[in-house]
């Protein structure tokens, strides 16, 4: 066995007030600030669709899919293009607003502990909020996400 057994690589994503973390292989890439194209009628949350890969992607809000302010678009802001499974999504992909370039850390049983702190509603986009070493970080529903992002979008999906 490796030293590295039990580790899993994550990326820390900067949202404006929280930071969520993210296994690494969920992430595809991530990519500069592209101005997205407005979609006529999408939710708040969506801010319309970059090309990325030849295909179509979302650009997602988190904070606005979890009822919060969108958060202005600033110089340090890149997009995380995170793979998806739903077949609702035919880019098989959604680009998540990030507030500055992700960070890549190793998580491990020794260093990742649940902070019982917070609790969040069953229907949340989050799972869980836990620390690593002294940075508290939010688990998202990535399976959530995809359903509210295809449920959000399903005219546009279907129109496009």
């Amino acid at each position: 066995m490796s030293d590295n057994d039990g580790e899993i690589y994550c990326l820390r994503i900067q949202l404006v007030e929280e930071q969520l973390i993210i296994p690494r292989s969920c992430v595809a890439e991530v990519v500069i600030w592209q101005t997205p194209v407005e979609f006529e009628q999408a939710p708040d949350w969506c801010l319309g669709s970059v090309t990325w890969e030849g295909r179509q992607v979302p650009v997602v809000s988190f904070e606005g899919l979890s009822g919060q302010p969108v958060p202005a678009i600033s110089s340090r802001t890149r997009l995380v293009v995170l793979r998806t499974l739903s077949p609702q999504l035919q880019a098989g992909a959604i680009a998540l607003v990030a507030q500055g370039f992700p960070q890549l850390v190793r998580a491990s049983a020794d260093l990742l502990r649940t902070d019982p702190t917070r609790s969040f509603a069953d229907d949340s986009l989050v799972i869980c909020q836990v620390r690593l070493l002294d940075d508290s970080s939010l688990v998202p529903d990535l399976a959530r996400l995809e359903e509210q992002v295809a449920a959000g979008l399903s005219d546009q999906i279907s129109a496009g």
